[in-house]
């Protein structure tokens, strides 16, 4: 009996474990190995390398220029994506007629397939043709070319970026402030707080776990952006447009692992990626804890 009860519950995590050794560490480990390597991607190893990979990444000026413009596009969707999802979150937690209904429509664009959204947003930011041009027209502005320059391109990402993921953030934080304690905002009514203070006193505090989760992981998604950059760009190899200007990191890990075939020079991106991953997103905890502090 005694045995049992030491061995079953390691027999029942087992699997879990085994397929993160084959799906999880082991690719980790091979990928640092071969950013070692000068590696092509059909021919293998073409011998040892050293750190020469991620010394030519560092002096890469393509490298740097992917890293701003992941940024550049990171900050335009962040930033109005968590304040927005916080207010339709709000407006969800009231009273509402059919509010199952409501808080099922915000996910719909989450679930929606990224090509479809890649190929309708790529209509609707048409220089010729699109919506978007049609209606700056009637404020008297010039037609954007929306792939040309960096601005434009990366407004027209962002814009991608901010309508998937807006509803999904919004339901995280909508599910943190039902759990938000409710004699908390009775003894605000008591004290006669407005509904206004209400809210940046009470409940963004109470949902400082999920505003945490929601840039760390928000961070991570923004600095692995693919599929929306590459639809916009029309699949010319993962380079971002002639000039690079809405090229991603992990767009041009593409261009150097798929197109010139340069395994080692990818995976030393790869790492390279991680950390910076996790330093923005430390980064990013940081910041929220200080927000919801001072609100």
């Amino acid at each position: 009996m005694h045995f049992d009860r030491k061995v079953t519950p390691l027999l029942l995590v087992a699997p879990f474990f085994a397929l993160f050794v084959v799906f999880g560490a082991f690719p980790l480990l091979y990928t640092a190995w071969v950013s070692l390597h000068d590696w092509n991607l059909l021919e293998g190893d073409q011998g040892h390398f050293g750190l020469a990979n991620y010394g030519a990444l560092l002096a890469d000026p393509h490298f740097y220029n992917a890293l701003a413009n992941t940024v550049g596009i990171f900050v335009l969707a962040a930033v109005p994506e968590f304040l927005l999802a916080l207010g339709i979150a709000a407006l969800l937690d009231r009273p509402l007629r059919a509010a199952t209904w409501w808080r099922t429509g915000v996910l719909l664009p989450n679930v929606v397939s990224v090509v479809a959204v890649g190929l309708v947003f790529g209509q609707l930011f048409s220089r010729d043709y699109g919506v978007v041009n049609q209606v700056l027209g009637w404020f008297g502005i010039a037609p954007v070319n929306w792939r040309a320059t960096t601005w434009a391109s990366h407004v027209a990402v962002a814009s991608m970026v901010l309508w998937r993921w807006t509803g999904y953030n919004a339901l995280i934080y909508l599910a943190a402030m039902q759990a938000v304690p409710g004699q908390l905002y009775e003894a605000a009514a008591l004290d006669g707080a407005s509904r206004w203070r209400t809210f940046w006193s009470v409940t963004v505090p109470g949902i400082r776990p999920a505003l945490a989760f929601t840039a760390i992981a928000g961070t991570v998604n923004g600095l692995q952006l693919f599929a929306e950059p590459q639809l916009l760009d029309g699949g010319s190899g993962g380079t971002g447009g002639n000039d690079r200007q809405f090229q991603t990191l992990v767009m041009y890990l593409y261009e150097k692992g798929f197109t010139h075939f340069d395994a080692g020079y990818a995976a030393a991106l790869t790492w390279v990626m991680f950390v910076l991953c996790a330093g923005f997103a430390l980064v990013n905890y940081r910041l929220v804890r200080r927000f919801v502090r001072s609100a």
